[in-house]
């Protein structure tokens, strides 16, 4: 194994596979993550959120500075997914010496309509992990950012505790996650994030037999105007990967979705990173 790094009591194992990719091998964890408590047409695989920099005038509309572009996504994809006796690999974080970053975005409970215009204007790269009880009520809401080149990924139907359950309420909770994404927006997920960071054999197992060929875990979380970090030294690494929620004001004590957003942007930018889109380092089987 090549690293192993504790999250509130999870346990995981990082084994090097391939180019060096952070993908484990481990299959169990108990421990819980901090966790917070006009449309177009969509396309999984087209856009491009991380090309052309908005101009620096939009960017200050946001209060923000202009943030430098990422580098061009390496042709040979540093994580390959391979699958390893029925268990579908661990994505902690993307091998890479570019001071890049990726944002992911889970659940779907709110949305805020000035989300939408600030990624069409700035095309800052996400990933969304949807869970169908967050979204049932406007899943055309998520069309405009897929339209933007982002993908959409699976974190199951109701959001529970996947160790919780036995290995059919497993698989039900992916299964149907991964036909309803599918049915919406035009493309099944390649990836999965079990809710709260919770998972064990058995989720490995039915995300392999659903069809999403890894499971995501982070690095740091964004908790209103503050981050979280794995690492003592609250340093961002080349690769982390950060976990960020569709949250509006009743969860972020006033705050609005678009203010979170800014003030992530901003220790990003801080700490000298740029945000690459995290489907650009991966290879699927």
């Amino acid at each position: 194994m090549g690293r192993i790094g504790v999250r509130g009591g999870a346990l995981l194992c990082v084994a090097v596979l391939g180019a060096g990719a952070a993908v484990s091998g481990c299959r169990a964890t108990a421990g819980t993550s901090p966790i917070d408590p006009p449309r177009v047409k969509a396309s999984q695989a087209g856009g491009a959120a991380s090309g052309t920099p908005a101009d620096p005038s939009v960017w200050r509309r946001w209060g923000l500075k202009p943030m430098a572009p990422a580098p061009p996504a390496p042709a040979d994809k540093p994580i390959k997914l391979t699958k390893r006796g029925g268990y579908v690999p661990i994505i902690t974080s993307v091998p890479t010496k570019d001071k890049v970053v990726f944002v992911t975005i889970d659940d779907g409970k709110e949305k805020d309509p000035r989300f939408v215009q600030m990624m069409t204007d700035l095309r800052v790269p996400i990933t969304m992990f949807l869970t169908r009880d967050s979204i049932l009520d406007d899943y055309d809401y998520f069309k405009p950012l897929q339209a933007l080149g982002n993908h959409i990924q699976n974190h199951t139907l109701t959001h529970p505790v996947m160790s919780n359950l036995g290995p059919d309420g497993q698989k039900a909770e992916i299964c149907g996650e991964q036909k309803l994404l599918t049915q919406h927006y035009g493309t099944a997920p390649l990836l999965f994030r079990a809710p709260f960071g919770r998972y064990n054999d058995a989720t490995q197992l039915a995300a392999d037999k659903c069809g999403p060929r890894a499971l995501v875990m982070w690095r740091e979380s964004m908790q209103i105007h503050d981050m979280q970090y794995d690492e003592p030294d609250h340093k961002l690494r080349p690769g982390d990967i950060i976990l960020a929620h569709f949250r509006g004001p009743a969860e972020l004590k006033g705050e609005s979705m678009v203010g979170m957003f800014t003030a992530l942007l901003k220790k990003i930018q801080k700490q000298g990173f740029a945000v690459a889109r995290l489907e650009d380092y991966i290879k699927a089987p």
